[in-house]
């Protein structure tokens, strides 16, 4: 039986996109491998977002080439953000790496099962059968909306995703269903600009619609969403996370600087009082909820003043999660147009500075917690010890009880109380609630397989 193999780097879209190109050569007869030495169809899902990914790619890609000698009949292939979307940008890439045989589009698979001289001439659909299951676990990724509207001067996202198309909401609910019914209790709703959803479908539904409709599925516990734009992030979507229960009280709002002129070079569409409002405004309406954000240091212009407006923000704002990056240029972006003037040491001192304030205020974050118990949804077990998150996704650790009941115990999956004994900065460590007299974990329903398929939405850049 044929078998393929796929190497994914970058974003939880990339890892969406890899579960459904595997499910597209799945239906095709393949069966998927974790050696990539047996596999008869390799596939890269790459990232340029960052120029280290671009080079962890760029090396996975050289390490092939003996592969492919030694194997000639191994279709190789790529996809992700390092593929554009132009004819004249692939025929580049075919010169650079010429042992890859396809770079193909990851909204369409088609183009690579056509490749295949097992293809199947049925329509593709999205079916995560069991092969795949390792990567839909009881948490799992799903993109709703691909692609982004908008053009941050120092984003390569939408010269390689393209404009904005949302997933039909009854498609987005029937998708959620199929891996309910296979053990996944919380999905994690995907999108460059996922506060975006809807806009571009008959009706114009929006992600507090889509929330309520996901919400009504049965035996789906939680729901997560990545990532928002700060001009798209409504009032009904605010209010929306407050008044379900099942959507976590979890804002990710990139506002990438805390400089107006920043934020005009960057073309982000708002100012910081815009910003800090929003802020209030989500935590108003949502009490106790964590709010993340993105920063980039370093941006072309950037200087002492305009990184110290940054740093007071997050004083001020006090995140409880900062992703922060140094600026980096990406070819074809209008940033890359400009003098890159900020020296890599000064990047490499602003970007130390905001970890060691993130790193203090999520110290305090999370010594509030201790002595408090908090519900997590077992995920894995990681190093000895059981992982889950609190829906404002704090990571918390914890060891079965010492009980002879609860000594082989498999926790994952299930809903579990957590008395919290110890804090740090980025975790939380704890025992089940009530020991030694242990309650019983909130319980698991099982979902027998179905052979349901949900259609696997195809769409033309042409």
């Amino acid at each position: 039986m044929k078998q393929y193999h796929i190497w994914t780097i970058g974003c939880q879209m990339n890892h969406a996109d890899s579960i459904r190109i595997g499910s597209a050569l799945e239906q095709t007869g393949y069966t998927f491998t974790e050696n990539a030495d047996e596999a008869d169809v390799l596939i890269l899902n790459t990232c340029s977002v960052r120029q280290r990914a671009e080079d962890s790619a760029t090396g996975r890609l050289t390490s092939l080439v003996p592969l492919k000698r030694k194997k000639p009949d191994l279709v190789v292939a790529v996809t992700g953000c390092m593929v554009p979307p132009n004819e004249p940008g692939k025929a580049a890439l075919y010169k650079r790496f010429p042992a890859v045989d396809l770079f193909f589009d990851t909204l369409d698979p088609q183009t690579l099962v056509e490749r295949l001289p097992e293809r199947s001439e049925q329509p593709l659909e999205f079916m995560p059968t069991q092969s795949i299951q390792s990567k839909v676990d009881v948490t799992a990724f799903m993109a709703v909306i691909y692609g982004c509207n908008y053009t941050c001067s120092y984003c390569i996202v939408p010269l390689r995703r393209g404009k904005e198309l949302s997933r039909p909401v009854d498609e987005v609910v029937s998708h959620v269903k199929s891996y309910v019914r296979r053990g996944v209790r919380e999905v994690t709703l995907l999108g460059q600009t996922i506060d975006a959803y809807g806009h571009d479908l008959p009706g114009r539904p929006d992600l507090a619609d889509l929330f309520r409709e996901v919400s009504q599925v049965e035996g789906l516990w939680r729901i997560r969403w990545l990532t928002s734009h700060p001009k798209m992030m409504s009032l009904k979507m605010i209010k929306s996370v407050a008044e379900l229960p099942k959507v976590c009280n979890y804002f990710n709002l990139p506002v990438q600087a805390g400089d107006d002129a920043i934020l005009r070079a960057m073309k982000r569409p708002y100012t910081v009082a815009f910003y800090e409002k929003l802020a209030a405004t989500v935590r108003q309406y949502n009490p106790g909820c964590a709010l993340s954000t993105d920063i980039i240091v370093g941006f072309p212009g950037e200087g002492d003043l305009q990184f110290q407006r940054t740093y007071d923000l997050l004083e001020r704002t006090r995140f409880n999660e900062v992703h922060v990056a140094a600026y980096s240029p990406r070819p074809g972006t209008a940033a890359a147009e400009m003098e890159d003037n900020v020296p890599l040491e000064i990047k490499r001192e602003r970007l130390q500075a905001i970890e060691r304030l993130q790193e203090k205020i999520a110290q305090e974050y999370s010594a509030e917690f201790l002595r408090r118990t908090v519900e997590i949804l077992v995920e894995r077990k990681e190093k000895g010890r059981w992982y889950g998150r609190t829906t404002t996704n704090k990571s918390v650790f914890f060891d079965n009880p010492p009980l002879p009941e609860y000594e082989d115990f498999n926790w994952k999956g299930k809903l579990v109380d957590i008395e919290i004994e110890k804090t740090s900065a980025w975790s939380l460590q704890g025992r089940v609630a009530g020991t030694p007299s242990v309650p019983q974990p909130k319980p698991l329903q099982t979902f027998q397989p179905l052979n349901d398929r949900v259609p696997l939405t195809l769409i033309s850049r042409a």
